[in-house]
């Protein structure tokens, strides 16, 4: 997870126009991942937060910039979560670590957002009819990717494809808290021990 977009708020709103909106997409977040994407509308949001649906036209122009902002947030939060942890690891194995440790950590503290933003990610789509955030699925395979080849440029790792074994460890990722999305009862603790160890295997050089 990765973002490096532009700033969440409208530029030059004030304090007030910043609180209702980040009002607006916290009960958005929760209608859809309470009822789901297909049936979030705005009157369902408006009723949530408590408001009418002219105040939610006022901040907003459209259902799908209530729901994009809902996702940038949460990235943007997820990321600077991430991103002090990664930077604080030395080794390339340590950085990948804290990578997929550190988002297992913030989306697990975070569920509703996390549900949230996974059924509009799912779901939603651009103009064209394409996936709406293929652009940052990418850019988050791309920056793993690099970490890894710069881990075998330096000799830490082994040999492997890099931008594969990004995808493939992205994916576990996505299993692991796919099965935890769909039972909370799954201990995300123990199975994120069991993906870093996992992936330590895969990417480090056996020791002789």
């Amino acid at each position: 997870m990765r973002n490096d977009s532009q700033p969440i708020g409208r530029k030059g709103e004030s304090f007030i126009e910043r609180a209702r909106r980040t009002q607006i997409a916290d009960a958005a977040a929760e209608v859809v991942a309470e009822l789901g994407y297909a049936r979030t509308s705005l009157a369902r949001i408006a009723e949530r937060a408590g408001i009418s649906k002219g105040v939610i036209t006022y901040h907003f122009d459209s259902k799908d910039e209530i729901l994009r902002l809902v996702v940038t947030r949460f990235f943007a939060r997820g990321w600077q979560h991430m991103e002090e942890r990664i930077s604080a690891q030395e080794s390339a194995a340590g950085q990948v670590r804290a990578w997929i440790g550190s988002e297992l950590e913030f989306f697990g503290a975070h569920r509703t957002e996390f549900l949230a933003m996974s059924d509009i990610m799912a779901n939603h789509r651009g103009d064209d009819g394409t996936p709406a955030y293929a652009d940052e699925l990418a850019e988050e395979v791309n920056g793993l990717a690099e970490i890894l080849r710069q881990g075998q440029r330096k000799g830490e790792l082994r040999e492997f494809d890099a931008m594969g074994v990004a995808n493939i460890i992205l994916r576990c990722l996505d299993g692991v808290l796919g099965s935890w999305a769909a039972d909370p009862g799954v201990d995300l603790e123990a199975q994120s021990g069991v993906l870093l160890d996992f992936i330590d295997h895969a990417i480090c050089k056996a020791v002789r």
